[in-house]
């Protein structure tokens, strides 16, 4: 879509237009990201602010990944957040919105010796919902042989898993990662030392649309977000975590 219609579409909005509603399914609290309790996060007023430059309200859903590609699936949502072209579902995708950087880690005393991918395939691993398909297919193919392969609904259980011993590795993204540490300190010892394998490309994360004009005109939001320097502004207000 070009920019005169997106210039006219701000315009409308300025005015008394109300904006469209989208339902968009969000996975459950992983700060600085997504802060469920509250409705926002990093990924949150990202996704809330290109939307509603493209026309939308966003009504916000906070579920676990797996039911939320259900939900996208049975048309229960209009669209869903965290995903890519890689997820395993029939959706259509905007532009990638944000980036994560994941790891794999475990505790330095166990002295793990990781330099791949395929070498997670040794360990007991614990990583979030979907990552089987959202970390690429050779992630896919150690997860698929790995007896010792689990993913997690609540994110916080990952470290929780690592500081007891439970689990060999946990992936995820080291902001996410760091901000549970905070939650768990009662109950495992998180001033145990971690080596971090960065085995990791960053991974981009789409909105996965129902109707692709859905993800069109989001792009397009996204766009004149990223143009009028607000997402930057927004990436500040979550620097610190």
């Amino acid at each position: 879509m070009g920019k005169g219609w997106l210039a006219g579409l701000i315009m409308v909005m300025a005015g008394t237009a109300q904006a469209e509603l989208l339902r968009v399914g969000f996975g459950t609290n992983k700060p600085p990201y997504i802060f469920e309790a509250e409705k926002r996060g990093l990924e949150v007023d990202i996704i809330e602010q290109a939307a509603l430059r493209a026309g939308y309200e966003i009504e916000p859903f906070f579920a676990p990944l797996e039911r939320l590609h259900q939900m996208l699936g049975r048309g229960q949502l209009d669209a869903i957040a965290t995903t890519n072209q890689m997820s395993g579902i029939q959706a259509h995708y905007s532009a990638p919105y944000i980036q994560y950087q994941n790891f794999a880690v475990a505790l330095a005393s166990r002295r793990l010796e990781i330099r791949t991918i395929a070498d997670l395939g040794k360990y007991s691993v614990s990583a979030f919902q979907r990552a089987r398909f959202l970390l690429g297919s050779e992630f896919q193919a150690m997860a698929s042989s790995n007896p010792n392969y689990r993913e997690e609904a609540q994110q916080i259980v990952r470290n929780r898993l690592l500081y007891a011993g439970r689990i060999d590795v946990i992936v995820g993204d080291r902001r996410i990662i760091e901000y549970f540490n905070r939650e768990v300190g009662n109950l495992v010892d998180v001033k145990q030392p971690l080596t971090w394998f960065a085995i990791f490309p960053p991974t981009q994360y789409q909105l996965g649309c129902k109707l692709a004009t859905q993800c069109e005109r989001f792009s397009d939001g996204l766009q004149a977000l990223r143009s009028s320097g607000a997402y930057e502004q927004i990436e500040k207000r979550y620097a610190a975590f």
